[in-house]
């Protein structure tokens, strides 16, 4: 019998003006599931890297009210989140994420 691949990890991204609230602060590595769900009354996006990494994942920019779901395999370590949009980065919409074994 073969066993059957784990179900992605998920974890959601809250956007508000201006932070970011996720619904976890750590996963599981592997394929994960991360939705933006703008809360918020400006549009948002969402970019994650891996501290020490050199790719960056990157969600579109996300209406108030509406929903983006990505979907990548990730490795452990540290990922930092942050807004693209004109300066919301420097007015703190950042967070981290903890991705581990």
């Amino acid at each position: 019998m073969i066993a059957a691949s784990p179900p992605p990890a998920r974890v959601q991204v809250i956007a508000q003006e201006f932070r970011y609230t996720l619904s976890r602060q750590t996963i599981k590595a592997g394929w994960a599931i991360v939705e933006l769900r703008n809360g918020g009354e400006d549009a948002h996006d969402l970019r994650m890297r891996r501290i020490g990494g050199a790719r960056v994942y990157a969600w579109p920019n996300v209406q108030a009210g509406d929903v983006a779901d990505e979907t990548f395999q990730l490795l452990p370590g540290t990922y930092a989140l942050w807004c693209s949009v004109a300066n919301h980065r420097a007015l703190g919409m950042r967070a981290t994420l903890v991705v581990r074994r």
